[in-house]
Formats: structure tokens, sequence, C-alpha cells
């Protein structure tokens, strides 16, 4: 005959090793890992006391599991729910366990569990057990263990991140990434049959762009490079190989492949351009510099130009004139500095929008800004007495505090690293002239004043830059 779990007779302290206890069962590990020390309670521990607030309840328990659930209830609805456990181990290892009363989430109404006071993670329930099988667990501490550390899985989720405020704080500038990448697409080796360099031409581009630029002093640092996948749609003379999907032999052939086409029923007609992005980032980060404009202001003081790689930067300032808005908002000092150090004070931002270098064409050419429509912004600026935001590379983090003007320095930029002797420059003789600029390098200068006559000449860089030509100054000004 079935055994009456309701009847108390059953429940012993243990005076018999087959009758029924009340044991503890753990429902959820803790998540200090403390659950298997001898002051937690463990699975199999026989219950031996309860506490709730004045009552307090000693083995054996009257209908065993039922019975104290019926009792967790009725403190739960009392909102009595500081409950103390009296636990034995054997004949005379004996644990406690202050815990709160909870809903048991898992086993249905009215099912209540005990939560630790000191880890709300770890969770017990009661179990009606036979004392012989409690002292099995017990014994059983060991394997039961080994099996816990198996079966146990790590567990994710989601938090909620600031994202807005971190990035108003915490970026060099507001909102705007320090990383900068160039995409470079394969070269087209015959125009009429549009054939295509191979992916180590493309590499190799990008990293002769990356070493010309640090040697023409432009303060950046290599991080990354990747390929990039762009669909197009290809005839099968014009691809560099052909895949079949079904054939995993084909896929060898696209390890240097810049061109490739996939096959279907009909032809050849989806096809994978093989582009390489490089990325890179300033060696020191960026600084804004504000520049504040004045009723008397003539000119900005400082004149722009642009290196063959593509990158706009500040050519030369104005001397002697304390009152030119290059030098009271401290580009002047900040320009003398990348002079001393060997490098260009180049521009990354123009009132937030970037004015960097971002793409090679097939036929070689650099995807890059116009000098021309900048001169024309910065000499609007002026016309309209709005302050003009310019951000430019750092080499150093310290030379900031050369500049001496209204800068807006922002946290957070990459750590400033050294370049290969390769690639450094050496510094003029003289500490205190300006660095002076090869022809190759002031690809263009731009002059935007009151004064000499401004020529417009069609610019071989690019398909739609200009240059402007000044002849009867030494210097072009802003």
């Amino acid at each position: 005959m079935p055994m009456d779990r309701t009847n108390s007779s059953e429940f012993q302290s243990g005076s018999s090793k087959g009758s029924l206890v009340l044991s503890i069962e753990c429902l959820k590990g803790s998540s200090k890992a403390d659950e298997w020390t001898g002051d937690m309670l463990q699975t199999g521990d026989i219950v031996e006391e309860i506490k709730i607030g004045n009552l307090t309840i000693r083995s054996p328990f009257k209908n065993g599991k039922a019975g104290v659930q019926k009792i967790l209830h009725n403190s739960f609805k009392s909102k009595e729910t500081s409950i103390q456990v009296r636990v034995r181990r054997g004949s005379d290892e004996f644990a406690e366990l202050q815990a709160c009363i909870v809903p048991n989430e898992f086993s249905g109404k009215k099912q209540y569990m005990l939560r630790a006071i000191d880890d709300p993670n770890y969770a017990v329930g009661f179990f009606d057990r036979t004392e012989t099988d409690c002292l099995a667990l017990q014994a059983s501490r060991t394997s039961r263990m080994v099996s816990a550390l198996t079966m146990t899985q790590l567990q994710d989720g989601y938090v909620s991140y600031s994202w807005e405020r971190r990035m108003q704080e915490l970026l060099s500038v507001p909102n705007s990434s320090c990383f900068f990448s160039m995409l470079l697409l394969p070269k087209a080796s015959e125009r009429t049959a549009f054939r295509y360099n191979d992916l180590e031409d493309t590499l190799a581009r990008a990293n002769a762009w990356l070493n010309a630029s640090q040697a023409s002093g432009v303060p950046v640092v290599f991080m990354n490079i990747q390929t990039e996948s762009l669909l197009t749609k290809i005839s099968g003379e014009t691809a560099s190989c052909t895949v079949n999907a079904g054939s995993l032999s084909d896929l060898s052939n696209l390890a240097n492949a810049s061109l490739y086409g996939f096959e279907d029923y009909h032809g050849v007609d989806i096809g994978v351009v093989r582009a390489v992005r490089l990325w890179f980032s300033p060696l020191g980060g960026e600084v804004g510099i504000e520049i504040k404009i004045k009723e008397s202001d003539t000119k900005l003081g400082f004149a722009i130009s642009r290196t063959e790689e593509g990158f706009i930067y500040i050519s030369s300032v104005i001397e002697g004139d304390d009152n030119a808005p290059s030098t009271r908002s401290g580009l002047s000092n900040l320009y003398k500095e990348a002079t001393r150090a060997c490098k260009l004070l180049a521009v990354s931002r123009i009132s937030n929008q970037k004015v960097l270098p971002w793409m090679v064409s097939p036929t070689g050419a650099i995807r890059c800004f116009d000098t021309v429509s900048l001169s024309q912004k910065l000499s609007l600026h002026r016309h309209a007495r709005v302050p003009i935001l310019i951000h430019v590379f750092l080499w150093d983090r310290a030379a900031v505090s050369f500049s001496g003007g209204n800068n807006r320095l922002r946290a957070a930029s990459p750590p400033a690293l050294s370049l290969p002797p390769e690639v450094q420059l050496a510094c003029p003789l003289n500490e205190n002239q300006a660095m002076p600029l090869p022809s190759e390098l002031s690809n263009e200068s731009r002059v935007l004043s009151d004064g000499p006559e401004l020529l417009l000449e069609r610019d071989t860089a690019g398909e739609s830059s200009f240059r402007f030509h000044d002849f009867s100054l030494p210097n072009n000004w802003v």
C-alpha cells in the first residue's frame, strides 16, 4: 500500500532511518559559489527546527512539506517573512540559514521558497525524503559538486547604458569617433577590358598611402586593415575567377582575386569586388580650436593646403599680428609646435564636418576635399562673423598646452605612438623657423583676402578640385 505522507506519524526525527523527514532542496545556486561550504544549506540536509517570528516549529513536522508550505503561506500573507532554519547533517553536525519567505514562481500558486538574506541569488525549498536518502545525498556531496559543475551554465542578459551621455562626455568630438578609414578600390589594369589588379596590389597601395602620409608629417597611426566585399553586376569575361556554388575547389581561387563572379543557370551575373579598408587614427587624438571673429578682422591669418595623400593642413600662419584670429585662438602657437615636432597640423574637421580623404577610385585617384570650397566656407565665416570650430590632429597630448588660446580639448583619445624610424622626418635646422613645404606636399594653397587678384586653375589631382594661384604675395592667407 502506498505511504500516506499526510500522516504525521510517518515523519520522525531519526528513530527510524526509513521514515520520512523534511529535507532541504537547493533551488538556486549562490552567486558567491558558497552553497557547498559548511555554513550554507545543501540538498539532503535534514530540517530540525524552523523559526518564523515568535513561532518555533521542531521536528517532526506535521504533514511534512505540505504542512510547512501552509505555514509559509500564512506567514507570507501576514507579512511575517523573516525565517530561520536549523538543519542536521549526519548525527552531530548542524547548520543554520537566515532567509526570507518568497513565492516560488516555478512551483505554482501558494508555493514558497526561502531566499538567503546575505545572497539573494541563493534559494532553497523543502522536500520529503527518507532519512536514508538524506544521508546518502550528504555522503555524495563531492560527486554532486562535480555534477553541478558540469551542468551549471553561464547566464547572459542585457543592461541599460547611458550612450548619449557617454558619447557627449568621453569623446574628443561629441557623438563622433576618432576612428577614420580609407576605402581603396582595386585598380583597373585595362581601361577597355575592365580588368582589375589583384588583392595584393590593393593592399600594397594602402600600405604605401599610409607610409607616405606619415612620412609627409601627418600624425596618424595604423589601426587595422580589412577586405570589404562590394556587390556589382559583371560579365563572365570581366571576372578574375568564377565560383561555382557546388564546388569547394573553386574557393581556393579567391585568395588573391579582386573581382570574381558566381555561376548560375544563366551564366555569371553577380560579381563581388574586393576592396581594402584601411583604418587609422591620430597619434595624440583631436583637439578643437574655436576661432572667434571680430568686426575689425580682414583675414583669418592662416593658409590651408593639401598633401598628395588628400589631407588638409595648415600650411602657414601670419607672423607679428597679435590681433589676428589665428593668434587669438592659439592656432598659431599650435602650428609652431607642430613645425618644431616636424609634423603637419592636419585639419580633420571644419564645423564638425570631416575633411579627410576617404576613398581611392579604380583609376587611382584619391577622393578628398577641395580646398576652394573650404576656403570659401572659411571666408563666409569671417564675413558673417560666425565663429569657426576647427579640429586638428595632435602628435602629442601635451602639445595642446602650448597653444594658449581658446581650445576645446575633449578627453579620451588614442594613446600617442611613436612612428618607425623610416618614416620620421628630419627637423629643420632652425627651430623657430617654419618647416619649408616641398612642392609635392603643397598641392593647393588657398587665399581669401580683399587684396590681390585670384586666378582659378584646374587641379590635376582630381576631377572637381581647383587651385588658387596668387602671384603677388609670397604666402597665401585665408
